[in-house]
């Protein structure tokens, strides 16, 4: 302020439509004025609300027979909520899947994004809750696969979610690149598909806080996955698996990443891999940070 002309507006409580509260206790963003005119714009400010965004079970695909409907309403529809998925975490799966049929939509991929817009409105209030701590930050990450989930192409939806002790800081849900022969080898290209950003938060926390690089804790449900990372040998029946691959059995040789098991019941990661029950969802929900801020 000595040098350039400015104000100060205080604490920031708004950017770009996310909502933010700072108090004592920590951290709250949200963005339900924004919800709000995503529904009021489609039409869906007085739909049903729903519980889910995706009903479980459902498969997606290319419909070739179906009959096609406005593709620049849609393209709009999904571009609107992918940035809801700023704080929306439970979302990004359905709308993941949903961005999959760009080309050619039908009928049942506009039912689909529908079913989302009534479940943002059923959640409208939910946004991420940052519980205010203290002592040494830890990095956790959890990472989970489906096994060839998509329809057309049989490629695996991978999903991953990194915490800073308690408090969820980034996450993704993202169709795989290659096409995974068993669950074995799915669960192990999506923990190494989220090493580089494990090192990239590991690095990053070290400058901020100036202590020495603590290793990453990797959850992962998949046994078979576990020992494959921790084994040097190459085996027979990994030699199909590209080379890229096998950086994270270098990180967990060299300390920078350790990983343990998780029971499936505790697979934080679940909802950005497949459409789950709504008793799953509203507890995997919690465990992502979402609450409804509504009520607080």
């Amino acid at each position: 302020m000595a040098q350039f002309e400015m104000s100060d507006l205080g604490l920031l409580h708004c950017y770009l439509g996310i909502e933010v509260a700072q108090g004592d206790g920590g951290i709250t963003i949200k963005q339900v004025a924004y919800a709000k005119k995503v529904l009021e714009q489609f039409g869906m400010s007085k739909c049903n609300p729903t519980k889910f965004p995706m009903e479980p079970r459902t498969q997606l695909h290319k419909d070739g027979e179906g009959h096609p409907v406005d593709a620049t309403e849609y393209h709009r529809i999904i571009g609107r909520l992918r940035y809801l998925l700023h704080t929306r975490p439970d979302m990004s799966f359905a709308v993941g899947v949903a961005s999959r049929f760009m080309e050619r939509l039908t009928v049942m991929h506009h039912k689909a994004v529908k079913q989302i817009l009534r479940y943002l409105k059923g959640t409208i209030h939910y946004g991420l809750v940052y519980s205010k701590g203290g002592g040494t930050e830890v990095i956790t990450r959890y990472t989970n696969s489906d096994l060839a989930g998509d329809l057309d192409d049989r490629k695996s939806t991978g999903g991953m979610l990194f915490y800073v002790n308690e408090s969820l800081v980034t996450w993704s849900s993202q169709k795989q690149r290659t096409v995974a022969l068993s669950s074995c080898e799915v669960e192990f290209m999506a923990a190494t598909a989220a090493a580089c950003q494990a090192l990239w938060l590991r690095s990053l926390l070290t400058e901020l806080n100036k202590e020495q690089p603590r290793p990453v804790k990797v959850f992962i449900d998949n046994k078979s996955a576990i020992a494959f990372m921790k084994n040097p040998m190459f085996h027979g029946c990994s030699k199909h698996i590209d080379t890229r691959f096998h950086f994270i059995r270098e990180c967990v040789e060299g300390g920078q990443i350790v990983v343990e098991f998780v029971r499936m019941e505790e697979q934080r990661a679940d909802p950005l891999t497949k459409a789950l029950p709504v008793a799953k969802l509203a507890i995997t929900r919690h465990l992502l940070g979402v609450r409804d801020l509504g009520q607080l």
